[in-house]
């Protein structure tokens, strides 16, 4: 016996549509669509679009509508008792609510998944009663396979069925074919050029003078324009502007041209790019600007899809940048200011990083790119993204394109039910969370990051204070390939976050001997930890500290180490782990000032401020500390 439909819905049923509710429990819910966009060749075409929010796998979406696969099979066997797209929508609501009473036991849920944007279509083809004996047999192949469900559920009955597969795999796969709801589109070409308008109208007033800008609008020659905008686009990456702008200022200084940085070596682009992080960025600029001058004769490649060819290290959105802002090509880019920029614009609720929707976003930031001025525009929507429509607090009063952002509509629509005191209303295309605390900025979705992976490191500043010319420390080279690749550091070895102390140091004392020989009454002294964070990786450095006072200096180094005054190693190719290490070296020494709250150990840094009361009573509790304590220097000796 068929289900009746609940009453809140069965009326809310208007001509071609179906919705779904608390199939799989309070979270679930789903909207559809019929329509009859063609009659060729006396055939009847239902199209079918649906739309499915809701917690679980992506799999329960194609249960809740598995119904629909029924449906396919009375096509199938003849039965085509629908007159118009409304008869076939309440079918198709009838069969969802059966389908999902009968699984409702085998579906909990699970993870959050919001899919409110992206429609699965389905073309359910009624012929004549002739017409449809003919093809009896592949219909009810379809319908008797488990791959039929899912090609019901999420592709187009044309596709040629497959090996069954339930695998996230599969389910990614029949993801990419949905299409894009118009909701996410720009309508026009008015819409589009109306934004254009607005955008480039903006920028030419508020855009921030920059270094790279400056020096690009100056710029005649197109191979030193193209390197320029190399050079800034590879260091803004993961990176603020305050930051780059000195960076970049004194890197033109130093290699002005591509030519320049092809005979330089990979030691000083790293002493150059120390502090500024991803040293592997500084790595491929330089191999990426000796290719050009050995093997393109000198001449950077003048379209996006070579650049991202011939160039190692340059992804889509690096060639896309050089080709649009050196080259005048219509090349859209897409970053995170842009992502932003164009998930609130379209209200875009996915996680952006997924495939689909990073297709989808290139797809837009393509077809808005103007043509006329792409360089300029597509620095318009980063600029846009980084100073007004900011991941907090943006400033949508000052947006150019306020009147364009479905966000902001969305934001002015809660608001008018709230003040009315209407209950709030969910539009067949904004099914997903909203927090009304959160306004714009619940655009784009917060994707979840993988927690970096934590790792110990025992290092040893060791310093030969009475060495010719002045106080030495001992660094050491990494390898060339992997973490900091390159850089300096000081001797350190990798130890298990519950060793002792006692197997730290002896571990640290066998590194030490292996690159300056044997150090006979070595004691090593545990001055703290120092936490980093790389982009991957939290490293925790037990830090400890070596004076050689009444040993014969070291000067006879192997290769890969070398000793240096502490004025050379702020100027080395060190990493700020590095630095951080040396600032709590320097703060145990006498005669130096304490290093900086950053330096200091861990533990500490992370305690909350005390209040004047609680100051008071620590300091009275405090252990008092004889003036004529031993320091590090006289422990050693």
């Amino acid at each position: 016996m068929t289900p009746r439909v609940p009453r809140q819905y069965s009326q809310s049923l208007g001509t071609g549509d179906f919705r779904f509710f608390s199939c799989l429990g309070s979270c679930s819910r789903g909207w559809g669509g019929v329509s009859c966009p063609e009659s060729p060749n006396g055939r009847t075409t239902f199209k079918i679009s649906w739309v499915w929010c809701g917690r679980g796998s992506l799999a329960r979406a194609g249960i809740l509508l598995a119904g629909v696969d029924r449906l396919a099979a009375k096509i199938g066997r003849g039965h085509a008792p629908w007159s118009s797209p409304l008869s076939l929508a309440r079918e198709i609501t009838r069969e969802v609510y059966t389908n999902a009473g009968s699984t409702k036991a085998t579906c909990r849920s699970s993870a959050l998944l919001v899919i409110p944007q992206y429609h699965s279509q389905l073309r359910l083809i009624m012929k004549k009663p002739r017409a449809a004996v003919g093809n009896r047999s592949g219909r009810r192949k379809q319908a008797s396979s488990q791959e039929g469900k899912e090609k019901c559920a999420f592709g187009s009955s044309q596709a040629k069925p497959s090996a069954p597969s339930a695998g996230p795999a599969r389910q990614q796969k029949a993801l990419l074919q949905a299409s894009v709801s118009p909701y996410h589109l720009f309508r026009d070409v008015a819409e589009v050029t109306a934004f254009q308008e607005s955008l480039l109208g903006w920028y030419d007033q508020k855009k921030r003078d920059l270094p790279w800008r400056r020096l690009v609008e100056g710029e005649v020659d197109l191979d030193r324009r193209a390197y320029a905008v190399w050079v800034s686009e590879v260091m803004l990456q993961q990176t603020q502007v305050a930051t780059v702008i000195n960076y970049y200022t004194r890197w033109m200084q130093k290699w002005p041209t591509l030519q320049d940085l092809a005979s330089a070596s990979l030691e000083e682009v790293n002493q150059l790019w120390a502090g500024l992080g991803y040293y592997s960025r500084g790595r491929w600029l330089q191999e990426g600007a000796r290719k050009v001058v050995e093997e393109l004769g000198g001449h950077m490649p003048r379209t996006a899809e070579t650049l991202q060819q011939f160039l190692p290290g340059v992804g889509r959105y690096t060639a896309g940048a050089i080709a649009s802002i050196a080259f005048g090509q219509a090349a859209g880019v897409v970053d995170g200011n842009v992502i932003r920029v164009l998930c609130r614009v379209r209200a875009i609720g996915a996680d952006p990083g997924s495939t689909l929707v990073s297709q989808h976003l290139w797809s837009l930031a393509q077809q808005l790119v103007d043509p006329a001025r792409p360089g300029d525009f597509n620095q318009a929507a980063m600029e846009l993204g980084a100073i007004v429509c900011t991941p907090q607090r943006p400033l949508c009063s000052h947006c150019p394109v306020q009147s364009l952002c479905r966000a902001r509509q969305r934001v002015e629509r809660e608001q008018l039910s709230a003040s009315q005191s209407l209950p709030g209303s969910c539009d067949v295309e904004e099914c997903e969370p909203w927090d009304q605390t959160l306004g714009v900025t619940n655009f784009p979705r917060k994707a979840s990051r993988k927690p970096p992976r934590e790792e110990c490191s025992a290092i040893c500043v060791l310093e030969q204070p009475k060495a010719l010319g002045g106080a030495r420390i001992l660094l050491v080279q990494r390898p060339n390939s992997g973490l900091l690749a390159g850089l300096w550091e000081f001797p350190s070895v990798s130890v298990n976050a519950e060793a002792s102390g006692q197997h730290q140091r002896e571990a640290l004392q066998q590194e030490l001997q292996s690159w300056v020989g044997p150090l006979p009454d070595m004691r090593l002294h545990h001055l703290g930890q120092v936490v980093h964070t790389f982009s991957h990786i939290k490293m925790t450095y037990q830090v400890y500290g070596q004076v050689l006072e009444e040993h014969t200096p070291v000067t006879i180094v192997p290769p890969g180490a070398r000793w240096l005054t502490r004025e050379d190693f702020h100027t080395a190719a060190v990493s700020t782990a590095m630095k951080k290490v040396f600032r709590m070296y320097e703060g145990q020494q006498p005669g130096t000032c304490k290093g900086s709250k950053r330096s200091q150990v861990a533990t500490l840094s992370k305690r909350k401020k005390s209040s004047p009361g609680q100051q008071v009573l620590e300091s009275f509790f405090r252990p008092h500390v004889p003036t004529d304590a031993p320091s590090l220097n006289t422990a050693a000796q």
